[in-house]
């Protein structure tokens, strides 16, 4: 049986992604294939057009998704991620939230849900991951 991680550990653990601390990235919990990780917006998430950058968006995702796929405490790597971006964003915040779709001996599939600050759903992001067999201790 896999040990999970504790949602502190993985805090912990990822406030050493240095990318996703220097974009404003909170992971606020994690645990037992789930997820939910915070982007406070500034002016430098947005683009030439004034939007919130697609970047920031697949970036919050992103991390959200790491941290729930290595809490059931296995090495793993990202092997596909599609995103899809369904309407601007709204408000000084967005909020990424992970749900297991399935977690097997080798590949492990996650939905994120991205919301705004006015809780629409901005964002859609599937990522699958390979679960190497090294066990992973934050």
């Amino acid at each position: 049986m896999e040990q999970e991680i504790t949602s502190e550990a993985l805090k912990s653990f990822f406030r050493k992604d240095l990318f996703a601390e220097f974009v404003g990235i909170e992971l606020l919990e994690a645990g037992d294939g789930r997820a939910t990780a915070k982007l406070q917006l500034k002016d430098h998430h947005r683009n030439g057009i004034g939007l919130v950058q697609g970047g920031a968006i697949f970036t919050l995702a992103d991390l959200a998704f790491a941290a729930a796929v290595h809490s059931r405490g296995r090495i793993a790597v990202a092997i596909h991620c599609s995103v899809s971006y369904l309407k601007a964003v709204q408000g000084d915040f967005l909020l990424a939230e992970v749900q297991e779709v399935s977690c097997g001996p080798k590949i492990a599939v996650y939905t994120v849900r991205v919301t705004d600050s006015t809780g629409e759903v901005v964002s859609l992001f599937e990522g699958m991951a390979y679960r190497k067999k090294e066990r992973w201790n934050p």
